[in-house]
């Protein structure tokens, strides 16, 4: 599999990787896909079973994963080639920093932060993905309108990041997306199948 793209930003043709280390400074996502759609984004996406999934099911929107694990890339990179999926790129490297420099203003529908490591320890906090630079870039590169779709197992870390998007005055509380069974992640299929509560919420960018 080659993972080395033909120019800054654009994969190579038998692969859907672009490698966040390439310095790209706001993609274009029409020359990317090939054409203008609306797109969403699947922040931490992992193995890609919801990232692939929402893709084949909507092939009328553009999908970029963003995974920091080079293992995971490569498995969502094979699964959506195998599907034959041309609606999906995924981004290798640090989630905020891809935000805040590879995509372009106002170019994103649909934001999902599944399962982000929650870091449980006090001392381990500033490690969590929101914080304020992170909040400002969801802003930046929302559409008017976009949704920002958050989920968690974890109580205190949604209570933590509920409450500090409900006191921005620049989004207004939206219905969560639900995902059918076959969008499930596998973190939520393992929680599920533990039983465990699921918590989310939405917001919009006004």
């Amino acid at each position: 599999m080659n993972q080395i793209a033909v120019a800054p930003g654009i994969p190579a043709a038998d692969s859907t990787i672009i490698h966040l280390e390439q310095g790209v400074a706001h993609l274009s996502l029409q020359r990317l896909f090939g054409g203008s759609a609306p797109v969403e984004v699947d922040v931490g996406c992992g193995k890609g079973r919801f990232l692939t999934s929402r893709a084949a099911a909507h092939p009328d929107r553009h999908f970029i994963g963003i995974e920091q694990r080079l293992k995971h890339v490569e498995k969502v990179d094979k699964k959506a080639r195998r599907a034959g999926l041309k609606n999906v790129r995924v981004i290798y490297g640090d989630a905020e920093a891809a935000v805040e420099t590879m995509l372009p203003p106002e170019s994103v529908a649909v934001y999902y932060i599944s399962f982000s490591d929650p870091w449980p320890k006090r001392r381990h906090h500033e490690r969590r993905l929101f914080n304020g630079k992170f909040m400002d870039a969801v802003h930046r590169t929302l559409s008017p309108g976009g949704v920002l779709n958050f989920t968690t197992d974890h109580h205190d870390y949604f209570k933590l990041v509920h409450r500090a998007l409900a006191a921005e005055k620049r989004f207004e509380a939206a219905a969560p997306y639900e995902p059918p069974a076959e969008e499930w992640s596998e973190f939520e299929i393992t929680f599920r199948s533990l039983q465990r509560p699921i918590y989310r919420c939405a917001f919009r960018r006004l």
